[in-house]
């Protein structure tokens, strides 16, 4: 009896463990708040953020808010990388000269008639010609509702959390965010 006490209590304490390193290093929950990535992502989501891999372009991740007096969690997507200089004309996406398709956006700027979605703005509005090394530009998708780089300026590499990979709330809309 006491031996199979001691089994489950080891059993216990390895799960504990493992559900610990796996949170601590390699994914972690979340719940996004507010609206500041609709429409991709939605007040009171509930998603997986994976710490593994390296960022590129366009990725949605999470960061420690550099704005917040409370550590506060802020989800966006990675928009300049280093070395990149981003501006937006007339809700055309620019990075390095190079103007982006937003395909993430492509609904909501169909619905606009005539109206900007996204003010333009350029990295000189920051002081900035670049985004400087170990840093990002990151910006929300709900750009008319959204405190990003434009408002906090790039933020530190060593904030960001990871990549939100998953979404597991709501139900109807589970499944890999890309």
């Amino acid at each position: 009896m006491v031996k199979e006490l001691i089994s489950w209590i080891k059993a216990i304490v390895i799960a504990l463990v493992i559900v610990l390193v796996v949170r601590e290093f390699v994914m972690t929950p979340s719940v996004v708040k507010g609206t500041s990535m609709e429409p991709t992502l939605h007040d009171g989501d509930r998603i997986i953020i994976s710490k593994l891999g390296e960022l590129e372009r366009f990725d949605q991740i999470a960061f420690i808010a550099p704005d917040s007096v409370v550590e506060e969690n802020y989800v966006k997507r990675i928009i300049g990388l280093p070395g990149d200089y981003v501006e937006v004309k007339d809700d055309v996406l620019f990075i390095n000269g190079v103007s982006y398709s937003e395909v993430y956006l492509e609904d909501v700027l169909s619905e606009l008639d005539g109206y900007s979605y996204t003010n333009d703005f350029s990295m000189n509005e920051l002081g900035l010609t670049e985004v400087p090394d170990g840093m990002y530009f990151v910006l929300g998708d709900n750009r008319p509702d959204s405190r990003d780089s434009r408002y906090f300026g790039v933020i530190e590499e060593d904030s960001v959390i990871g990549e939100i990979v998953f979404r597991i709330w709501p139900p109807e809309d589970i499944g890999l965010l890309h």
